[in-house]
């Protein structure tokens, strides 16, 4: 049986097949990764585009090594940083109640440096979300979205978005010790997480508990398959 190139690609970063309903699944985590996070608020003074920038730069060495070590082509993604909601970005209506979020068209990360997902804030939550609309890039990357765009439904909406939390958990894991932060930062950061679900059936994200045990996973094993998981897992 011929294999095709989106199957090539992504099995070549150690992406796992899954059935041929659904899109590819993802496992490996990147490298132990140096990141030195820088304040995102210093004296009561915020600077979210300085600690965005670093940010990125922690994601694009994490993922560009995991992807150079499969021997795959890695680009990183574009960046626009917005003071708040526009009408318009990346060609298309702002989404609405949207923070950051990832213009696959453009392959860009669209990222507002005001907004309750990162002004006065002190947690991992930033990080956190900048790092899952990442994963959205490496979905582009090795195929996975174009894969889902074939055939999209809302339950591969979920999983999806859920593959995402789960390439975030695996990045957050790569760069944890040298974040030198306590382990009850984690723990916040998992119940913000909880907190972010959606817990009815016309969400796209995946519910609280859900979005939890795929940060989680992403973090302990890497393993983010969300395309052959059990319906209730990408709930």
């Amino acid at each position: 049986m011929r294999t095709s190139p989106i199957a090539t690609a992504v099995v070549a970063l150690g992406v796992l097949a899954a059935p041929a309903q659904a899109a590819p699944g993802w496992a490996g985590k990147p490298p132990r990764t140096s990141c030195q996070e820088p304040k995102l608020i210093d004296g009561g003074v915020p600077y979210p585009r300085e600690y965005l920038t670093r940010i990125l730069k922690c994601l694009d060495k994490a993922w560009s090594a995991r992807f150079a070590k499969a021997g795959h082509r890695f680009t990183a993604p574009r960046v626009a940083f917005y003071e708040g909601p526009q009408r318009t970005v990346c060609g298309i209506p702002w989404p609405e109640g949207a923070a950051a979020f990832y213009c696959t068209n453009r392959r860009t990360l669209v990222l507002p440096l005001t907004g309750e997902w990162i002004e006065d804030r002190t947690d991992l939550y930033p990080m956190k979300v900048a790092a899952h609309e990442y994963g959205h890039h490496l979905q582009s990357l090795t195929g996975i979205r174009a894969a889902y765009d074939r055939r999209p439904t809302a339950a591969k909406a979920k999983r999806y978005e859920l593959q995402a939390d789960c390439l975030a958990g695996a990045f957050l894991s790569s760069v944890w010790p040298s974040l030198r932060r306590p382990a009850t930062d984690w723990r916040k950061l998992v119940e913000s997480v909880r907190r972010s679900g959606d817990d009815d059936a016309q969400g796209t994200h995946g519910s609280g508990a859900n979005r939890v045990y795929w940060l989680t996973r992403g973090y302990t094993a890497g393993s983010c398959d969300t395309w052959s998981a059990p319906a209730a897992k990408v709930s």
